[in-house]
């Protein structure tokens, strides 16, 4: 339940204690199911069925391209709908089914078309995730509470990759759909383990505690394009997403070919390299952000995005490669934790919390689906050096946009305002 604070000039959350810990145990579990199989399909298709690099981009893309057009309306849906936990349960099973089409027919359309129906399931899971845990602390201990789930969410993934990297010699690429279900079975029994009862849907959705919810609110497309900081960070955002959303992938394809038979076990390397980065990194930005700001850290990810991708071109031995993707760590950590955080500190008092999440990640999303395309044909017209090189100079121009027109977004000390006055306040 929620209460106000008057010497911290903010609303606050009674702690939950049981809420609490049913959300570090489905951050934790909820990790491999989030992504799908991530690039680990990629390898899948690439080594087991022949693919080449351009096919595997522009089959993914489909699923990309769902959940671009799909992430508002299911915001929304996410604002509206008060049975949060039971859309969590259901989004979490039906990307898990998709994964598991996919050995029966590895041909482009039933791949797509699988894509599609998890790029639907896969848009609900972290507004919901993110919704769940704003109702449960409250907009004061948010920051917190997300670089906490963030932090959970890549120690669980490391630790699947480990199970992966430790198995996959043995049984070959199947572990990867078997942890999957395994996960996925998890996630449901931890999302009915958080009380429904310690859920405060009206914060949930982005209303101050004290706000009965009445009256006229901007819709969340208008609210967008009506504020200035959400914009920059939806563009920034992009420039992100289209510099990050195909390294992995690329790194892990390129270890394939160049190591035969080792493609998933190279994968798991490089993921359990930058999970084990993003756990103290996003636990850091969760514990630092409301004193050093929003700003620097998320200048910082940009940073490392960039300098990531000129490193790759160094060197084709499969230890600096794995090496490298220490810096996914740092980026992808900081940019988890922060963007809820940074919508919640810009939509608080709307009413729109997940649906704006929603219009920002549509742009961001536009960013992942191009990131996956344009790599694939830079690959396949003039190497991996240059898709590498190319997407590390938009991580830069990326940097430069957000240093220059972003504003920082940590709430002022005293009273949370809605969001039209932060809004009309500008950067």
């Amino acid at each position: 339940m929620i209460y106000d604070d008057p010497e911290a000039g903010a609303s606050v959350a009674r702690p939950h204690p049981s809420a609490e810990r049913a959300l570090d145990a489905l951050s934790f579990v909820l990790s491999d199911v989030r992504y799908g199989l991530g690039a680990y399909l990629a390898v899948y298709l690439l080594t087991e069925h022949a693919w080449n690099e351009a096919s595997i981009g522009l089959a993914l893309s489909f699923g990309g391209l769902v959940g671009l057009v799909s992430q508002t309306p299911l915001g929304a849906l996410v604002d509206a709908l008060r049975a949060k936990r039971a859309l969590l349960a259901g989004a979490v099973a039906a990307a898990t089914a998709t994964c598991f089409v996919i050995p029966l027919a590895p041909r482009f359309w039933p791949v797509a078309a699988a894509g599609m129906v998890a790029g639907l399931a896969g848009t609900v899971i972290g507004p919901s995730l993110a919704a769940i845990s704003l109702g449960i602390v409250g907009p004061a201990r948010f920051a917190r509470r997300a670089g906490r789930n963030e932090s959970l969410f890549h120690l669980g993934n490391g630790a699947i990759n480990v199970m992966i990297l430790a198995t996959a010699p043995f049984f070959g690429t199947v572990v990867v759909f078997w942890t999957m279900g395994v996960t996925a079975a998890a996630s449901v029994l931890a999302v009915w383990a958080v009380p429904e009862r310690a859920i405060n849907h009206d914060v949930a959705r982005g209303l101050l505690p004290d706000d009965a919810g009445h009256g006229s609110r901007p819709s969340p497309w208008r609210m967008l394009l009506g504020s200035r900081p959400l914009l920059v960070f939806a563009a920034c955002g992009a420039l992100f997403h289209l510099a990050n959303a195909a390294m992995l992938g690329l790194v892990a394809q390129k270890l394939a070919l160049e190591h035969s038979g080792q493609g998933v076990t190279f994968t798991a390397a490089c993921a359990i390299a930058a999970q084990a980065v993003m756990v103290p990194t996003a636990a850091l930005a969760g514990g630092r952000a409301d004193l050093w700001g929003r700003k620097p850290l998320l200048l910082a990810a940009f940073v490392a995005l960039s300098v990531r991708g000129m490193l790759y071109t160094l060197s084709d031995h499969a230890a600096w490669l794995v090496g490298v993707q220490l810096l996914d760590g740092v980026a992808a950590g900081l940019t988890g934790a922060l963007f809820p955080v940074v919508i919640a500190d810009l939509t608080r008092g709307s009413g729109h919390f997940n649906a704006a999440q929603g219009a920002v990640g549509t742009v961001h999303a536009i960013g992942g689906i191009l990131s996956g395309a344009l790599a694939g044909q830079i690959v396949v017209l003039a190497g991996y050096e240059a898709a590498f090189l190319t997407l590390a100079a938009v991580a830069a121009l990326g940097a430069a946009l957000f240093w220059t027109a972003m504003p920082e977004t940590r709430p002022s000390v005293g009273p949370m305002l809605p969001v039209a006055a932060a809004s009309q306040a500008g950067p």
